[in-house]
């Protein structure tokens, strides 16, 4: 089944659809959970406050979050000390296969495992890889199914940036 969803989210990814969002509901606010992140820190609700953030929901066993976390990645490292929280929330209950994987990969982004709790705020979709941006003030944005080509993250994490100057 979870192969299943990742073959659907990479389906998603070349439909031309403009229903990327339909099924969420943006503007409302995100209950940030307290996270633990697999580098062993912890991030606090306040810690989300007053910068737009993209989470990304994915799982080692897709090869289209893998591509996909490689711009990720890319972005987290460029956007390093800007106004822009970028987390990802593995799908995965294997703590530390995550971890292999990151390692595997030389992703250094911030990871937290999916507990159900921020994922279920975001979207009800079961599709991997899902970015969702979510404001300033804390509200949700989008939730876009499947793989982005790598100008995609970086445009979208433009408009966030931009959007909370």
């Amino acid at each position: 089944m979870k192969r299943r969803a990742c073959l659907l989210a990479g389906l998603a990814a070349m439909s031309s659809s403009p229903a990327w969002s339909a099924d969420i509901d943006q503007g409302r606010d995100i209950q940030w959970p307290e996270l633990r992140l697999l580098d062993g820190a912890t991030l606090a609700p306040a810690s989300w406050r007053g910068q737009p953030a993209m989470v990304v929901v994915w799982a080692t066993y897709c090869p289209f979050c893998k591509r996909h976390n490689a711009h990720v990645d890319k972005l987290a490292r460029q956007m390093r000390g800007q106004p822009l929280r970028i987390l990802g929330l593995a799908t995965d209950s294997d703590e530390a296969a995550v971890r292999r994987y990151m390692s595997a990969n030389n992703y250094q982004f911030p990871v937290a495992l999916d507990n159900g709790g921020l994922r279920a705020q975001l979207t009800p979709r079961r599709a991997i890889p899902m970015t969702c941006t979510i404001d300033r003030q804390g509200r949700l944005i989008q939730a876009i199914a499947g793989e982005m080509l790598e100008e995609d993250v970086m445009d979208l994490a433009n408009k966030l940036t931009l959007r909370a100057a």
